[in-house]
């Protein structure tokens, strides 16, 4: 009886602990002040993990452009790295102050702002649109006043003085977002989630678990990847140019590259993203290229370069243009028509769960109830104020050291296009910010992409508006960017009861080391690797796209190959009606929705091929028949694996960097070659 006892006990007490809201969980612990969030550990653990995530993130970039979301990997690693380094100093006494959510936090924040800024600083689209290597590929603009190569100099000065003012921007609305709006920002609200479960003592658990996956596949990743690395002495050589499919297939871009990122890519990404890429290779490189190509000679001349806009390429990069455009209007329109919608809606009507109660008696079926853990996290969201004032005189002082730096950078842009520029930024801001927390959608590529436009089309191309509108756009996409990823901060903080000045200053620290980290990382590509050169392991597609859209907005269509204009036409209302398709099958919860493609996935393939949509497939079909088999299991520990996958393929290009700066090459070459030209080579060595 006393054991029955016992257990009855033992099970009325789990299940009272499992009714227990997460905040009432963590109350017996303290919540630090926002000055002890900011530890000397954690910004060490920052930089440490910022520079090895800049390197996935600037490999993937230079490559498909689809970049994962990296906020579980940082909050994984950043518990873990700190974890284990509190328990090494509590087993030698030194341990002054124990690790905690809010820390935990803070490391997420400061990685992903860092890493963050490989990705808004545009070293795959807009800024290395502006190098001599695109320009010379793109034909029309390839003069000094519309190009400006990559120098370590003046892109981190760059970055300084237009990354961190869109951190200012959006401060003064956090409370309205948070809280009266309560915006739910889905990305920033798991990770928060996350964040809480690692550090229950069942997250503990869980996490090392995860942290153990995760290192197994980041060491099978490394150690493939340098296996690979012996077979690549020349070009088109090792696993990565294998022919899967048979060589007429490789030559059209289909074959397996054997890449481990575009597995762990494939699993994180979701299922109809990768169905989606595969569709658009098929519907481009499979039927539309191999058509259009059978018309040389009469739709374009047979004499161009395969590099030149003004054949068969012209084609393939602005159709996709066509398809980003029309695709990313399509939402722009939606999620600004759901922005000023949500604002009216608020404005209109007293929303009293936005409101907090006089007294905390309220009952759950009053509709002035607000939950405990609502209550105590608005109690320390407000209590650690960011003034509006600073935020203001921060926005006036950057914006004004930007309007005199930047045209000095850049002399095309001149200081009124940039005053410009940062008065309409706020209200773009704004937008993306909001937009961002109904859908967790960012547009900053498409208000970048519209900076290019006007400013390209108002300054000209005798002018050097191509190189002008490149950098408008990253003026904007630097601060929309940066805007938007505050906000989701702040949710995150919200959540774990971090401070709001725990989450700026995290967010100011981690974006100044990408400032310093990006651009050192870049260089190292640079350097080390033929970046932007069709056929090379980074073709970098999107800073030709870039290009491609600026040249659009100075020269008009006219210097379009022949029907590439109505085939962009036909393309960019195909994109934009599926596109609506897809949102109105969303908006009536109708099932045809998950069977959509998404038309944005499709139009990557359009320029790279099918290559890595193969490898990405593969990674889905993975993570389906580990569900089927096991659901609960692959929740648990598939994001840990696809992480592991991209981090070790990732940080092998340090090291792939470093042997190529010092002009060490690979051994062997293994190409694979036809019969009848293996006859060839056969002959001419016994000849």
């Amino acid at each position: 009886m006393g054991r029955r006892r016992d257990a009855t006990a033992e099970i009325a007490g789990k299940e009272n602990e499992e009714s227990l809201s997460t905040e009432q969980i963590f109350e017996s612990k303290e919540v630090p002040s926002w000055k002890n969030q900011l530890t000397f550990r954690a910004f060490v653990v920052s930089a440490v993990l910022a520079f090895f995530f800049s390197f996935i993130v600037m490999k993937l970039n230079l490559t498909t452009g689809i970049i994962p979301s990296l906020n579980v990997a940082a909050g994984l690693l950043g518990f873990f790295f700190v974890k284990t380094w509190t328990k090494v100093l509590e087993k030698t006494g030194l341990l002054r102050q124990p690790f905690t959510r809010q820390e935990n936090t803070v490391i997420q924040t400061c990685v992903v702002a860092a890493s963050g800024i490989a990705f808004s600083g545009g070293f795959g689209s807009y800024m290395f649109g502006m190098s001599e290597t695109i320009a010379s590929q793109a034909g029309d603009g390839n003069t000094p006043v519309n190009v400006k190569n990559p120098s370590l100099g003046w892109m981190i000065g760059f970055l300084f003085v237009v990354s961190f003012v869109g951190l200012f921007s959006v401060v003064p609305l956090r409370k309205i977002m948070i809280i009266e709006h309560k915006l739910i920002y889905p990305s920033g609200t798991a990770t928060a989630h996350l964040i809480n479960s690692f550090h229950t003592p069942q997250g503990a658990k869980l996490v090392k678990k995860q942290v153990s996956a995760l290192f197994k596949t980041f060491g099978f990743s490394f150690f493939w990847a340098f296996f690979q690395w012996f077979f690549t002495a020349g070009d088109d050589c090792g696993f990565s140019a294998f022919p899967t499919f048979g060589l007429k297939a490789y030559a059209h871009k289909f074959y397996f590259d054997f890449s481990a990122t575009y597995v762990g890519v494939g699993m994180i990404c979701p299922y109809i993203v990768n169905v989606s890429l595969l569709a658009g290779a098929i519907l481009s490189w499979g039927i539309m290229w191999p058509l259009i190509e059978a018309k040389k000679g009469d739709w374009f001349s047979a004499k161009l370069s395969p590099s030149s806009l003004h054949g068969l390429q012209g084609y393939k990069v602005f159709i996709s243009i066509a398809v980003i455009l029309g695709d990313g209007l399509l939402h722009f329109s939606v999620v600004l028509f759901k922005t000023i919608r949500g604002i009216c809606a608020k404005r209109t009507r007293k929303d009293s769960s936005a409101i907090l109660p006089d007294a905390v008696t309220s009952s759950p079926d009053d509709s002035s109830y607000i939950s405990y853990d609502d209550q105590r996290r608005t109690e320390l969201f407000l209590k650690d104020q960011i003034p509006n004032t600073y935020a203001f005189i921060g926005y006036v002082i950057l914006a004004i050291i930007s309007i005199i730096t930047v045209p000095h950078i850049f002399p095309p842009l001149k200081w009124y296009h940039v005053l410009v520029t940062y008065f309409i930024a706020p209200v773009m801001a704004f937008c993306n910010s909001y937009g961002c927390g109904l859908t967790d959608w960012s547009l900053a590529s498409s208000y970048g992409k519209l900076a290019i436009f006007i400013f390209g089309a108002w300054i000209g191309m005798n002018s050097g508006g191509v190189l002008a509108g490149l950098a408008s756009c990253g003026v904007m996409m630097s601060i929309v960017s940066t805007a938007s990823d505050l906000m989701q901060d702040f949710k995150t903080g919200y959540l774990t009861l971090a401070s709001p000045r725990s989450m700026f200053i995290s967010q100011v620290i981690g974006t100044a080391m990408g400032c310093v980290i990006a651009p050192c990382v870049f260089w190292i590509f640079y350097k080390a690797f033929p970046l932007g050169v069709d056929g090379s392991d980074y073709p970098a597609p999107y800073a030709t796209v870039y290009r491609g859209i600026a040249l659009l907005g100075v020269e008009g269509v006219s210097s379009l190959p022949k029907n590439c204009l109505t085939l962009c036409l036909a393309f960019f209302v195909g994109a934009f009606f599926l596109s609506g398709a897809r949102e109105a099958a969303k908006h009536y919860k109708l099932r045809v929705y998950y069977y959509m493609p998404s038309v944005m996935a499709m139009a990557i393939p359009f320029y790279l091929g099918s290559y890595f949509a193969i490898d990405m497939c593969l990674g889905s079909l993975i993570l389906f028949i580990w569900e089927k088999s096991n659901k609960k299991h692959a929740d648990a520990f598939a994001p840990a694996v696809a992480s592991g996958m991209i981090c070790g393929d990732g940080i092998w290009s340090l090291p792939a960097s470093i042997l190529a700066l010092a002009k060490v090459k690979p051994p062997i070459c293994m190409k694979f070659l036809s019969r009848s030209t293996n006859a060839k080579v056969d002959g001419f060595l016994s000849g």
